[in-house]
């Protein structure tokens, strides 16, 4: 099979899309109950009029006055609902963005989110998720406090049309106003949470690095850097509160002069006898509802804070997926592994050149270079957790391309510095992964990746929560390593995923696991001589290209190999505090360090 010259494209995942979620529902019932709660507040002054008429000239006001009283009540447990709907709404489409937000993240092709820090991810899918999930209640209520005032100039024109052109009038002033604040709200939001996610940002990091900072005395300037944008952060708030400010106070000038200038037209109307008492009562009620246009500006504040989260978390739903195939790999193969003609670019620069390399079923290649020389990435590229801009990655003949997700991801395991287990218990953490496995697969896993002591000392062995425990790095590493042998398939590749581990345990664990009859193919990345020495074959990598492929017997003659790993190029062999090519540590020194324990 010839090369692939183009790069495949990733996909847009389907759980991405805007327009999944909760749907339309929630926020229509807010709507229904907002309407409503405006009707009920536009007809009330209407009926409080003429009861109020008819109580003045003793007519049988008892129908009115319940009317009055329905009215009333109507408004109140409307109101009540609509809280209660707003919050539900709030809550539905909050979950439903992180959700969607944090699924992209996590089917997203590696590389095209490693760009968002932790701490901007940890913004996005709190304070943005829960901005942008409160802008569809908001927008109802939007939608419905546009309608008690438009309602309110209606009836107010039925009582009296003086009354409502004069306030009529005064409205263009509030809806300029709301413009204004909508349009310089709007910059100042994006700025804002930009800055929020940087602080935070710049704290995760500070956090995770919090034992260097004190070893190094540096916690001062480390407060320095993480609070510098503190000051940004201060001015888009105070601008942003101000623009809010001098809206609501605007509207706090306007709305009762509006009002007082209604009533004073309605006394004259009064004067003149063309309005009853009951209907200067509805008059001046309908004046401060009409005047209800420049109260919007909170709602409208919560909009433009809404579309502008939506944004930032709707960028992680959007992060391109790897596309998967419909085959599966032919039953019992052996797990050979073969990468042809494999080319991957990172901003213009070839970082990985691998054009025919083969590692047979069963045994285990070591993938071993100079920092930068693209082990991680050709660990990568062979799991498929990115495509190659060129060529292609065969397991067992099959293109990884072509293979269904769960095929791909049952066959082809992975093992990592950092594992990342959760807060459930030992066992469940190893059995959590592409294929169900009985609790003596578990127990197996953990005696595979030399864990079985350890856990048995803990609280409640197997069924003790990760949460309450703490571990070493190495104790976590191998119960990382326990989870991808407990799923083994055809292929495991182990990136980094023995660094925390001791020479004689990294052997142990090595040894343990070609003894199993699951023994799968394995690519190691590796840095110490020793892994490379027990391995079947080593890929040695420089400056991005597959040097060699050979036995680390035949490649230890060459000098620029013994280099790989700081080893002196007169190629006598270690110093007394490096691995032998044997695999064994050399000198006295080393032997007493191999059984201390930090």
């Amino acid at each position: 099979m010839g090369t692939t010259p183009d790069r495949r494209q990733p996909t847009r995942p389907t759980h991405g899309s805007p327009g999944t979620g909760p749907g339309r529902v929630p926020e229509l019932l807010v709507l229904v109950c907002s309407v409503a709660a405006a009707a009920v507040a536009v007809v009330q002054p209407l009926v409080l009029g003429r009861t109020l008429d008819l109580l003045l000239h003793d007519g049988a006001a008892g129908r009115w006055l319940a009317a009055s009283a329905a009215l009333l009540v109507g408004e109140v447990l409307l109101d009540g609902l609509t809280a209660l709907l707003t919050g539900r709404c709030t809550a539905d489409w909050t979950a439903s963005i992180r959700s969607r937000a944090l699924s992209g993240l996590l089917h997203a092709v590696p590389e095209l989110a490693r760009p968002y820090s932790p701490g901007d991810v940890a913004t996005r899918l709190t304070l943005n998720a829960s901005d942008a999930g409160a802008a569809p209640a908001a927008r109802a209520a939007l939608a419905a406090s546009l309608l008690t005032p438009s309602g309110a100039l209606v009836a107010l024109a039925v009582v009296d049309v003086w009354v409502a052109v004069c306030v009529l009038a005064g409205l263009p002033a509030l809806v300029l106003v709301l413009r204004a604040f909508a349009r310089d709200t709007g910059v100042s939001v994006g700025a804002y949470q930009r800055v929020q996610s940087d602080i935070a940002s710049r704290l995760l990091e500070t956090m995770e690095g919090a034992e260097t900072i004190a070893a190094a005395g540096t916690a001062a300037r480390e407060r320095e850097r993480v609070l510098r944008p503190l000051a940004e952060l201060g001015t888009l708030g105070a601008r942003m509160w101000k623009l809010h400010g001098k809206a609501l106070a605007t509207g706090g000038v306007l709305v009762p002069l509006l009002t007082v200038a209604a009533t004073a037209v309605g006394g004259l109307r009064l004067g003149s006898g063309a309005l009853s008492v009951g209907e200067l009562l509805a008059v001046c009620r309908y004046a401060q509802l009409a005047a209800g246009f420049g109260g919007a500006a909170t709602l409208v504040g919560a909009l433009v804070r809404g579309r502008a989260a939506r944004e930032r978390t709707t960028t992680l739903e959007r992060l391109p997926a790897l596309s998967y195939g419909t085959r599966s790999l032919p039953p019992g193969g052996p797990g050979a592994l073969e990468l042809r003609g494999v080319r991957v670019q990172r901003e213009g620069t070839e970082v990985l050149r691998a054009d025919h390399v083969a590692v047979p079923g069963g045994l285990t290649a070591a993938v071993v270079g100079r920092s930068g020389a693209g082990k991680s990435v050709l660990a990568a590229v062979a799991g498929r957790l990115i495509d190659p801009d060129q060529g292609q990655v065969l397991l067992d003949g099959t293109p990884l391309d072509l293979l269904t997700r769960s095929c791909l991801r049952a066959e082809v395991g992975f093992a990592f510095a950092r594992p990342v287990l959760g807060d459930r218990t030992v066992a469940e953490a190893v059995a959590a992964g592409p294929r169900t496995v009985s609790p003596h697969q578990v127990q197996e896993a953990i005696r595979l990746a030399d864990a079985e002591a350890f856990v048995r000392r803990l609280p409640r062995a197997y069924d003790t929560p990760l949460a309450d425990t703490p571990l070493s790095g190495g104790e976590y590493q191998r119960l990382g390593l326990a989870r991808a042998f407990a799923h083994a398939g055809r292929l495991l590749v182990m990136d980094d995923a023995t660094s925390s581990l001791d020479t004689a345990t990294e052997h142990a664990v090595e040894q343990a696991q070609r003894r199993s009859p699951q023994a799968a193919t394995r690519l190691v990345v590796a840095h110490r001589p020793s892994v490379a020495a027990r391995a079947d074959l080593v890929i040695w990598l420089d400056d991005g290209r597959v040097r060699a492929v050979d036995t680390h017997r035949r490649l230890w003659e060459e000098a620029a190999y013994r280099a790989v790993f700081g080893t002196r190029e007169n190629g006598v062999g270690p110093s007394p505090t490096e691995d032998r090519p044997d695999g064994r540590r050399g000198g006295r020194t080393a032997v007493l360090r191999e059984g201390t324990r930090p």
